[in-house]
């Protein structure tokens, strides 16, 4: 979705470490690259056989433009403009609704921070590398993103470019804050693998919110503006949010990696079904119909 030019931006919202802060590796659940290695483990193969498959970083043409940062995105049109800014926006705009949403059920919606890194950037569930694509880490209440990862979600694993997929990777993380919140999100260890597992039901939860977010997100308003933040779904729009919703299925990752599809090694779920659970909370935008967990078979 493309964002209202007149919007105005709130950048303190969004902590921007690019620039380089060592690397080590990611404890915690994320939406992408990582994946791939992890997968790899699972099914006893060597993921540095793929270098190269799962490596992040900043990409020609995404993130800042020139040596500009995020305390220059200010306007809905800088967003329409600039990746960065763009995340900045959505961030904005998720930090505007669940407040209110959850509200209605009594929830405290305590606000998330936002860090924007390269390379890789020390977090509260240990030092996090690009190759693990977004995440958000539960100990310090901080969703993470290389920018560089927008590229790899169309190159590596065959997603539209368009902006409400790279919005959708920012509502899916901000998805896991609002479980956190609401104590959904510490099952995915409890039961760590698998079609069925919690940890595939805790994602596809994540993906029902971001979908709920984006039923709301072209009605709720810019706190100092009263405009909203986006302007209308289009068809293009949703057809962008179910593209990047299928590229980081298990299934399309694991063919993609290894050439074989093997179901008990899932932690987030077929393509397919975050295709399913994403339309669900759009359509219903009723954050009681993502109940993942409630249901035989999600």
């Amino acid at each position: 979705m493309s964002f209202d030019d007149r919007a105005q931006l709130d950048p303190s919202q969004v902590q921007d470490r690019r620039g380089g802060l060592g690397r080590g590796t990611k404890i915690g659940g994320g939406i992408g690259g990582g994946i791939v290695a992890l997968l790899l483990v699972l099914l006893g193969f060597n993921p540095q056989l793929l270098d190269g498959f799962t490596g992040g970083g900043q990409q020609p043409g995404v993130g800042t433009q020139g040596t500009e940062g995020t305390e220059s995105c200010r306007t809905g049109a800088d967003a329409d403009q600039r990746l960065d800014c763009r995340i900045t926006g959505t961030v904005n705009s998720l930090n505007a609704f669940w407040p209110d949403y959850l509200r209605d059920y009594g929830v405290q919606y305590p606000r998330p921070e936002t860090v924007l890194f390269t390379g890789g950037t020390p977090t509260g569930c240990g030092a996090a590398t690009s190759e693990v694509g977004p995440f958000y880490c539960p100990a310090d209440t901080t969703a993470y993103f290389d920018p560089g990862f927008f590229q790899e979600l169309v190159d590596r694993f065959g997603s539209s470019g368009g902006p409400l997929a790279q919005e959708y990777v920012v509502a899916h993380e901000f998805g896991h804050h609002v479980q956190n919140v609401l104590g959904y999100l510490d099952r995915a260890q409890q039961d760590p693998q698998g079609p069925e597992s919690g940890a595939v039901r805790t994602e596809l939860q994540a993906d029902c919110y971001a979908g709920l977010w984006v039923k709301h997100a072209t009605t709720q308003q810019d706190p100092q503006t009263g405009r909203p933040f986006l302007d209308p779904l289009t068809q293009q729009d949703l057809q962008d949010a179910l593209s990047a919703a299928a590229a980081v299925g298990d299934d399309r990752i694991q063919q993609a990696a290894t050439g074989r599809v093997t179901p008990e090694a899932w932690t987030h779920g077929s393509s397919e079904q975050r295709q399913k659970w994403f339309q669900i909370g759009f359509t219903t935008g009723d954050i009681n119909q993502c109940d993942t967990f409630a249901v035989a078979s999600p």
